[in-house]
């Protein structure tokens, strides 16, 4: 598997018509090679060079993760002293001769500290964005990562249902988050989340990003899960909205209506669709009746190894799904100050369609 995933990465950056790609840790290192390294203040990068060499600077203590690589790969250690560290980094880019070359980076992954580095090491080299030359490999899931993508569904959902019969008035939104925190560690979940779960009742629910407070819940509000699970390395996003005992009609009303422009942007998806159709299936279902206003963000993003990655589900995105390609589909109505309704499942395009991952019961559902 990874001699294969190096060897599109050839492919790949042969087309980009960049000379090599330096990654620190991250989702993009793990897929391509199966290292491992956490964010530290010692710098670690992997360097790919167009020819299909590859080198590693790496702190002296992490060599022996390169030990028993089934892939050639030239390890460049330095010790605990930061004033050696910058002749490692020239070293390895002599060693693949990257000086004055292209060297594409991801500038959402690679820090400053690790950037510094890279500079010192080639400093005649450019540094565009090689985002794409990854992302364009890692895009279509094939049916390992999928079965991982459904397992971590699975835990999801088999987590919040063990953690709703605990739902009581007076139970704190940061409570109830603790609670489905622990469910998911006990269902399997990877100790590392891929998020914070969001629990919001009430007027917080029209916060879609609302961190869990203090606030009780309360009879009435209209309670917002955003929750996700981690497993062999891919994740999960899901959202479900329920009733805090009894609500008001119109919160009855959008939460029917978000259900049904989820439906729509689940039925939208298929194989050589622009991702913007699937955004105004949904949004299309909002607007009509008469909340466009109240859905302020995108009906969904890609997920796998991150919780957002390609493709992006946007009104102005072009890019075509194809098979193996995984996205959200989160439709929202926002009442400001009053409540909101957000209803999240995680698609996979199929050779027909698209298929849902997740099938938690998406109509209201009443708790506490």
């Amino acid at each position: 598997m990874t001699a294969h995933r190096l060897s599109r990465l050839t492919a790949s950056l042969h087309t980009s018509g960049l000379d090599a790609l330096a990654l620190n840790p991250g989702p993009s290192l793990v897929y391509l090679t199966g290292l491992h390294f956490h964010l530290m203040e010692r710098p670690v990068v992997a360097f790919f060079a167009v020819d299909g060499r590859l080198a590693v600077v790496l702190p002296e203590l992490e060599l022996r993760k390169l030990d028993g690589l089934d892939f050639p790969v030239q390890g460049f250690p330095y010790g605990e002293n930061p004033a050696e560290w910058e002749a490692a980094f020239r070293q390895a880019c002599a060693a693949l001769d990257l000086n004055g070359r292209r060297i594409g980076v991801e500038p959402r992954q690679m820090r400053l500290l690790e950037s510094g580095y890279v500079k010192a090491g080639a400093p005649a080299a450019d540094f565009p964005d090689g985002s794409q030359v990854v992302s364009s490999l890692r895009v279509c899931k094939d049916a390992q990562e999928l079965a991982a993508m459904k397992k971590a569904v699975g835990i999801a959902q088999q987590s919040l249902e063990a953690a709703l019969p605990l739902i009581r008035i007076g139970m704190s939104e940061q409570e109830l988050s603790s609670e489905l925190v622990l469910q998911l560690l006990r269902h399997g979940c990877q100790s590392e989340l891929p998020f914070a779960p969001i629990v919001s009742g009430g007027p917080n629910g029209a916060n879609p990003h609302a961190n869990p407070g203090e606030r009780p819940l309360q009879a009435g509000d209209l309670l917002v899960v955003d929750w996700g699970a981690a497993w062999g390395g891919y994740v999960s996003d899901l959202t479900r909205t329920f009733a805090v005992g009894q609500v008001d009609a119109e919160f009855e009303k959008i939460h029917k209506i978000v259900q049904e422009a989820n439906a729509a942007g689940r039925a939208a998806g298929k194989p050589g669709a622009p991702c913007a159709v699937v955004d105004r299936a949904a949004r299309g279902v909002i607007e009509a009746a008469g909340y466009g206003q109240s859905f302020t963000h995108r009906t969904g993003h890609g997920l796998g190894m991150e919780g957002h990655e390609d493709p992006y589900m946007r009104g102005d995105n072009q890019q075509l799904l194809a098979v193996g390609m995984t996205y959200t589909v989160e439709p929202g109505i926002y009442l400001p100050g009053r409540n909101g309704v957000r209803i999240e499942d995680d698609m996979a395009v199929t050779e027909n369609g698209a298929e849902s991952l997740s099938d938690m019961p998406r109509q209201m559902r009443v708790v506490g």
